[in-house]
């Protein structure tokens, strides 16, 4: 073997068997390798209690990360997204950048206030440095993780092989989740259905890159999956339905948690002819708080499957990012 030969021998078996830092790494899809880094550690939800102007105001606070070192952030008035914020009360947005254990904000006005993390929470510092108020951090569970499948339901996805059987292209990965990209072998009508999905963390995508999948109700109507984790909450971002309507409030928890679905699904209606006389409809709970209340879905979205006068399948679109699912089970009506 010729010097240069060694020499790329080496190179490569120590790219094979030295795994990449935290620092080039750009995506986690397990939570215990994510919870290693600084960034990770800063997102999150927190919520508490200010007192500006003599009165005490009850806040909520998302902050999303966007690369090693910078962070977006929103303020909600009044508690959080479905815990007190509803769409419509105040916000205020500031961008972070870390500089070594201290963050530091800049509002749209382009007022400055730093923070650094404590325990429990995130402590704001006043003009000499010391911590003035800590906002604890907080992990919300949906309402309806973990649900049972009552009497009569069709169990899908319950952890198991057998269980990925039911779905074209069933993968079982982490041991026990089910691989985005696949649809069931079964067709629905009207149906109730609850599900359980965890998109990657991806601080270093933005948009529709960011743990994208979706939830297609009858291969038809796209409810979208993705990390829009403290964004607006648009009808392209978790808890829409695709072009058609956008969720009550963003209910989307941070990426790497466990979020539910809840639906309750009454198809399209045709006539003898073949026409549709009665558009479909859904009620929707996105972690146990409804975002869509028995709304009207005037057409299919795009993606799969066309509007028939027919039972569709349940599809989870697989578009490139590593999410998940879990405790999959169905009620027909």
């Amino acid at each position: 073997m010729s010097l240069n030969q060694r020499s790329l021998f080496c190179i490569l078996t120590l790219l094979m068997i030295t795994p990449a830092g935290a620092q080039d790494k750009k995506e986690w899809i397990q939570p215990e390798e994510a919870r290693q880094t600084a960034h990770f550690k800063i997102q999150g939800e927190y919520a508490g209690e200010v007192v500006r102007d003599g009165a005490t105001v009850k806040i909520g606070v998302q902050v999303i990360a966007m690369g090693d070192a910078t962070f977006q952030s929103t303020i909600f008035i009044g508690g959080l997204p479905g815990a007190g914020w509803e769409r419509g009360d105040r916000t205020r947005t500031s961008e972070g950048k870390l500089d070594g254990e201290l963050v530091a904000w800049t509002s749209a006005e382009g007022n400055v206030t730093r923070t650094k993390q404590v325990d429990g929470g995130i402590g704001i510092l006043n003009d000499s440095g010391t911590v003035a108020v800590v906002i604890p951090k907080v992990h919300r569970q949906s309402k309806t993780l973990g649900a049972k499948p009552p009497e009569g339901a069709m169990v899908l996805f319950d952890g198991s092989a057998e269980s990925a059987k039911n779905f074209e292209r069933g993968e079982v990965v982490f041991g026990k989740l089910l691989r985005h990209d696949c649809e069931t072998k079964e067709k629905f009508g009207d149906h109730k259905l609850h599900l359980e999905f965890r998109t990657p963390y991806m601080p270093f995508a933005r948009g529709q890159g960011r743990g994208n999948s979706g939830m297609y109700i009858q291969g038809r109507y796209e409810v979208q999956v993705l990390d829009s984790f403290g964004l607006e909450g648009k009808n392209n971002e978790c808890g829409g339905i695709y072009s058609i309507s956008v969720p009550r409030v963003n209910m989307c928890l941070p990426p790497l948690s466990w979020q539910t679905y809840d639906y309750d699904f009454t198809a399209a209606k045709y006539d003898a002819d073949g026409q549709k006389t009665t558009n479909a409809r859904v009620t929707i709970k996105h972690n146990g708080v409804v975002i869509h209340d028995d709304l009207e879905l005037p057409n299919h979205t795009p993606g799969k499957h066309e509007e028939a006068n027919s039972p569709g399948l349940l599809y989870l679109q697989g578009h490139g990012n590593p999410v998940v699912y879990r405790n999959i089970w169905v009620v027909k009506k």
